[in-house]
């Protein structure tokens, strides 16, 4: 019987698309990699994330410093940041069915703390974890293991390829949505346990497997 759901947070719950695409425009230049429009974004979408990485031309070295300066200046558009339609709503229903909520995400704890706050669900997740972008299965594994959780009991919610990726690596079962970041397709491909189009699937989904 599945207890715990765990969240992507951007692209999953908030949509911060266009504002992350905003700062690394902005911030393009000084770390050396490719700007660009939302056309080329909508491209984007059909890779994986390796895969945008490689297309950027970024170097890997400089990554880390890329993130933190993201992470710092998303945090001045908290105001600006709405969650997607109809999240709020299926959050609530979800903690109403008994279900525990929580957040692994490699933004920063206090950008996420800010935006719940904002949306009057600051006691709706029991726990929110900060890690690296492309070391979620880590921190599950460790947060699993910390709580003595089976992974039989847990199911993930992400909107990219390496939050699939992240789940099976942890041995969970992973809800693809896709209103976020990676397009359908690209997300199908990756072999998700559910694909959903609409927040309110999660209430169906949830239902039948608690």
């Amino acid at each position: 019987m599945l207890k715990v759901i765990i969240f992507d947070f951007d692209g999953t719950l908030a949509d911060t698309i266009d504002i992350l695409l905003s700062i690394s425009n902005r911030l393009s230049a000084e770390f050396g990699f490719k700007s660009a429009t939302k056309e080329e974004l909508a491209q984007l979408s059909n890779l994986t994330s390796s895969q945008i990485l490689r297309y950027s031309g970024i170097s890997i070295f400089k990554f880390p410093l890329l993130i933190r300066k993201l992470k710092a200046e998303l945090h001045n558009e908290i105001p600006n940041i709405q969650l997607f339609p109809g999240i709020k709503e299926v959050l609530l229903e979800l903690t109403k069915l008994g279900f525990q909520l929580g957040i692994i995400t490699s933004n920063s704890r206090e950008n996420v703390l800010a935006l719940l706050e904002i949306n009057g669900l600051q006691g709706t997740f029991t726990f929110i974890y900060s890690g690296s972008t492309f070391g979620k299965h880590k921190v599950i594994k460790k947060w699993l293991k910390k709580e003595h959780i089976n992974p039989e009991k847990v199911i993930y919610v992400g909107d990219e390829t390496r939050d699939i990726d992240a789940a099976k690596k942890t041995g969970i079962k992973i809800i693809a949505v896709s209103w976020g970041f990676n397009s359908k397709s690209a997300l199908a491909a990756q072999n998700p346990d559910f694909l959903i189009e609409r927040p309110q699937q999660l209430i169906e989904i949830m239902s039948n497997l608690g």
